[in-house]
């Protein structure tokens, strides 16, 4: 079991939710942190808030990913592990999706995550050790309709992280993707998912925490879902029959989740990950 208290630890998309969350569990367990985030303002204040180190960070661009990198090392003497956690979620009919939101939720959920397992994996791979963590989805793994160019990053978030494992089964560096469930954070702003799933597929920022801070004291290689039952469905569904799995999907009220959205409550989201409130 790896102790997290010295980990030098650093984190994208650390200025709000998941990552905020994440920042917090690991300073208070004693771990050094380094947040990055494409929203200055709100990473510095976070840093600040928790006695983190924040940086900006694109995480679509190799070279702002490689100084954020330098500079965390810099700051935190060194680096034990990376959580690849910045993305976004766009919600709505796939023909009505705007090619550069498309884009840009491929450029940040999987590119980026790309682009930061390689770069800090060689540095890992070069002193034998290190962590990555990838935040993947439930979604990458249940897919749900109105939400195909997300689910398909998430799912090539779970791939890629599998591919990994086997690749750097002897280097000494650990891979790991957590798949948490529907977060209650800006990305599920506007949704209300069924009383059946609001009980067993929503989750806090809080639980994602721990489930990450569990991954970096096992150590070991592999995909986690939270809450672990969510797992037990995603694999279950995996060898039964397909209209058998759609037709519970639908009658437990999964399509409901990401269909019937207040666009209202989503409007500043999708204002921001658009790119139209700066």
């Amino acid at each position: 079991m790896t102790q997290v208290t010295g980990l030098r630890v650093a984190i994208t998309g650390g200025a709000q939710g998941i990552g905020r969350a994440l920042g917090q569990a690991l300073t208070a367990s004693g771990a050094r942190v380094a947040l990055g985030d494409i929203q200055d303002a709100a990473v510095m204040q976070t840093a600040t808030d928790l006695g983190a180190v924040g940086r900006h960070l694109d995480v679509t661009d190799p070279e702002s990913f490689e100084s954020f990198l330098d500079e965390a090392a810099t700051e935190l003497g060194g680096l034990d592990a990376l959580i690849n956690n910045a993305g976004i979620m766009p919600i709505g009919p796939l023909l009505a999706e705007s090619p550069d939101v498309i884009r840009r939720a491929v450029e940040v959920n999987l590119l980026g995550m790309i682009t930061g397992t390689r770069l800090a994996g060689r540095r890992f791979a070069d002193r034998g050790r290190g962590h990555v963590l990838n935040i993947a989805s439930v979604m990458g793994a249940i897919s749900s309709p109105n939400a195909a160019t997300y689910c398909a990053t998430k799912s090539a978030v779970i791939g890629f992280s599998a591919a990994l494992r086997q690749e750097w089964r002897t280097s000494g560096v650990v891979i790991s993707a957590i798949c948490p469930g529907f977060v209650r954070t800006e990305l599920i702003a506007g949704m209300t998912p069924p009383r059946l799933l609001e009980r067993f597929m929503v989750v806090d920022p809080d639980d994602v925490a721990r489930a990450a801070i569990t991954e970096l004291r096992r150590g070991s290689s592999r995909t986690v879902f939270v809450p672990r039952p969510v797992g037990w469905i995603a694999r279950g569904t995996g060898v039964l029959p397909t209209a058998l799995v759609d037709g519970v999907f639908r009658l437990a009220g999964g399509e409901k989740v990401t269909a019937g959205i207040d666009h209202t409550q989503r409007a500043a989201y999708r204002a921001r990950i658009e790119g139209r409130d700066e």
